[in-house]
């Protein structure tokens, strides 16, 4: 049984942060100013600056069709990356790596077939990667970035619907602040040119994204 591409991308995951621009009618009327006050919405993400993965606590899935009726599910053990979190929404960017050969479904035969130039080909396109700039806010901590997948010498525009889950509360004094996001998108494998051969017994008729990916990434500020 083999699994038809996936991968998981992540991810991902992560970063954002809004601003709002309010004018004061008391500041206006002391001031005689027009200029807004700015003020960053502190639930919606963390403080400005580049936040790196930590690989021991992130985590990157995927669930694959599988004859059209099943599911594989797999991991990328191995991600690494950064996450830049700016006032200008413009600035906002995601830079991930993750390393293709350290994919697992649970099953040996099936991960080295995934690896192999029939899917991932890890020898020739050893790594996968998400590059990103500029969200959106969606509503409340959830934002989208129309970032770019680059996998099996492909690349192609997956947007990534993330959500900030909240700062780490357990960091002593002196450490570097930590964050948590949770990131999903959705994507198809032949538009990586992977598992062409039998996608109709893998996928059938459908045209809709035959590959699902979750990541939870958490970061910590660079000193």
């Amino acid at each position: 049984m083999a699994l038809r591409s996936r991968f998981y991308l992540f991810g991902v995951g992560a970063f954002l942060l809004t601003l709002g621009a309010l004018p004061s009618p008391n500041v206006i009327a002391a001031e005689h100013s027009a200029e807004p006050i700015q003020e960053v919405a502190t639930a919606h993400l963390p403080a400005r600056g580049i936040y790196e993965i930590d690989a021991d606590h992130s985590f990157a899935y995927f669930g694959a069709r599988h004859h059209v009726i099943g599911l594989v599910r797999g991991r990328f053990d191995k991600i690494g990356g950064t996450i830049t979190v700016s006032q200008d929404l413009a600035a906002c960017d995601v830079n991930i790596t993750i390393d293709v050969a350290s994919i697992s479904t649970q099953n040996t035969e099936r991960d080295e077939d995934l690896r192999s130039p029939a899917y991932f080909d890890a020898k020739k396109f050893p790594t996968m990667t998400y590059r990103g700039r500029g969200i959106r806010h969606v509503s409340g901590n959830t934002w989208i970035m129309a970032g770019s997948l680059t996998m099996h010498g492909a690349t192609k525009t997956v947007p990534l619907t993330f959500t900030f889950k909240g700062m780490d509360l357990s960091v002593k004094a002196g450490n570097p602040a930590r964050a948590s996001f949770h990131g999903s998108a959705a994507t198809k494998r032949v538009d990586f040119g992977m598992g062409a051969r039998d996608n109709f017994l893998e996928l059938g008729t459908s045209t809709e994204p035959d590959v699902a990916i979750e990541i939870d990434v958490e970061v910590a500020a660079r000193s």
